[in-house]
């Protein structure tokens, strides 16, 4: 199944639902992911993407989930159809809990902080503490608490025996300033029964199609079908900037090395200088 973000409504509510299978799975190889690891990069990377589809096509956001659990902070950074993503130690494994792979332990507790890099403004910070470190229901609870805006989140990675993805995506519901009670009841007690969505990806089921099961016996319309992928925006050309603002001294110290190599947190992409470019 290609990676996809579908944009619809259901009677008024906004609905979103994706397949991010590829692009995390590019993420787990770049990053050399536990199977834990990549669950929580995963979702996170796919939460960003649903969050960026509200903003506009030149706006971007980033989300950070910083816990005191072992895999240290997890951030995932968006804008339009790409995103891109990162946690400080992805060679971190847990015991399963419950059968499944235990992201919450992995994050521990702590804050999510959500920037928005809006055009002409500057850029805008929101902080919530994690409810459980899963993720999806950080989100939702950020999206209600600090943005005061009712919605639900569902986002999973499937990650299979031999530790490759075999499933990733999630779905994201927002409640409109004119949307029907009635249909707001309707839809919570569809998605209280609806299997994981690593199962209903797993089992051939599209964005599209989630979002018709989701708004089954309702008035379902799809807006915009946008194919989404992992892409790094960092270039030779902004590290040499990153460099040039470094005061003398630094650079001083650091150009004592003949070679100087800058790793890419995101990418995992070095780029080289020599100290005489320094």
């Amino acid at each position: 199944m290609e990676d996809i973000l579908v944009k619809g409504t259901i009677e008024g509510v906004r609905i979103y639902a994706l397949c991010t299978t590829q692009l995390v799975q590019e993420l787990n190889v770049i990053h050399a992911c536990s199977p834990l690891a990549i669950a929580a990069l995963g979702r996170a990377a796919s939460g960003a993407l649903l969050m960026a589809a509200t903003m506009k096509n030149d706006e971007r956001i980033t989300l950070r989930f910083s816990g005191d659990g072992p895999l240290g902070e997890v951030v995932a950074d968006a804008k339009g159809n790409c995103v891109r993503g990162y946690v400080d130690n992805p060679e971190v494994c847990l015991p399963v809990k419950k059968g499944k792979l235990d992201v919450g332990g992995g994050i521990g507790a702590g804050n999510i902080i959500v920037t928005r890099y809006l055009t002409n403004a500057e850029p805008f910070n929101g902080y919530c503490e994690l409810v459980n470190g899963e993720i999806a229901a950080d989100l939702t609870n950020y999206l209600y608490k600090s943005e005061q805006i009712p919605s639900s989140v569902a986002l999973g990675v499937l990650v299979g025996s031999d530790g490759e993805v075999k499933a990733a995506g999630g779905y994201f519901i927002q409640a409109m300033p004119d949307s029907d009670d009635s249909v707001l009841a309707q839809l919570e007690n569809t998605i209280i029964t609806l299997p994981y969505v690593t199962e209903l990806l797993e089992a051939g089921n599209t964005p599209e199609e989630i979002i018709a099961r989701i708004g089954q016996g309702l008035k379902v319309h799809i807006n915009e079908k946008i194919p989404v992928k992992l892409q790094c925006t960092c270039t030779r050309e902004k590290v040499k900037d990153m460099l040039a603002a470094l005061p003398t001294k630094d650079l001083q110290e650091i150009g004592q090395d003949e070679i100087i190599e800058v790793n890419c947190h995101f990418c995992n992409k070095s780029y080289k200088f020599k100290n005489t470019e320094l």
